[in-house]
């Protein structure tokens, strides 16, 4: 029986390089995974404007999931009616695609920051309290990716020093349902939505699409985790340093890259289309 490979993948730190944002190193690996008919479903905390664009620089034409897991983008007509009828996901038209929403809107996340700075004097501060230019600066993008970094959605960045109020903020985010995740730069205040719930939804399209599969994910960060756990083939990504992230819990099975960023990102693609034969899809 024929198993089509599905990749899942992080974007900064990992596809990307975390200062340069280039992916020159992966662009061999990625066109062996285009030549192979794989779908590459970028997974990142990135908003939809910013992934839309990294999508059309890579020739992605594939769903993609955007900050954090609050929502998953897929374009129109990608799966048929009745795959997504099966399926049973409300779907939510927006643009270009149909939206599968996980997360909290924006605003909601934003009310909470502002009440619980005010009422506790924590020293938080996140995107929606920033000018562009602070936001460029902060990220190494320029003002036009800094511009599109803003149009949130589902997830607000944010920041704190001391880590007895990091402990505080979260502990009020879960009295309130929401919760705080480590990013590669910043920490990310969401809903209970995140990278492995998206992941999971869309194997199951997947499964419906192409019938048996098997899943490849690529993060670097602590927020890549549940998506890694989600997948049959985990990678982690060694960052800058060749340190890798400090995670729990470890799959053996696990392929921990000795490359960074994109190189990583290669290495572990290379390794696993020869380990695990994926031939061309016909």
């Amino acid at each position: 029986m024929t198993v089509s490979l599905v990749v899942f993948t992080d974007l900064d730190g990992t596809l990307l390089d975390n200062e340069t944002y280039g992916f020159e190193p992966a662009n061999q690996a990625l066109h062996a995974l285009k030549k192979k008919g794989v779908p590459v479903i970028l997974c990142t905390s990135k908003t939809r404007a910013e992934t839309e664009a990294i999508s059309r620089q890579l020739g992605l034409k594939h769903p993609f999931i955007v900050e954090n897991g609050g929502a998953i983008f897929i374009p129109r007509r990608y799966f048929t009616s009745e795959q997504l009828k099966t399926a049973g996901y409300k779907l939510k038209p927006k643009g270009n695609y149909l939206a599968i929403e996980l997360g909290f809107p924006y605003q909601q996340l934003r009310r909470f920051l502002v009440n619980i700075r005010e009422k506790s004097k924590l020293q938080v501060k996140g995107f929606g309290d920033c000018q562009l230019e602070e936001i460029a600066r902060m990220t190494g993008l320029s003002l036009r990716e800094a511009r599109l970094a803003t149009r949130r959605e589902y997830d607000e960045p944010c920041w704190l020093e001391d880590p007895a109020e990091v402990r505080l903020f979260r502990q009020k985010a879960r009295e309130a349902g929401l919760k705080v995740v480590r990013g590669g730069r910043f920490f990310h205040l969401t809903a209970n939505n995140d990278k492995g719930r998206a992941v999971r939804l869309l194997k199951k399209l997947y499964r419906q699409k192409f019938g048996r599969i098997i899943s490849l994910g690529l993060g670097d960060a602590a927020n890549d985790w549940p998506m890694l756990k989600e997948v049959e083939l985990p990678v982690l990504v060694a960052r800058p340093g060749r340190q890798l992230v400090e995670l729990k819990n470890f799959p053996e099975k696990i392929y921990k890259t000795k490359k960074t960023g994109p190189a990583g990102w290669a290495e572990a693609v290379n390794y696993w289309l020869k380990a695990a034969q994926i031939e061309e899809r016909s």
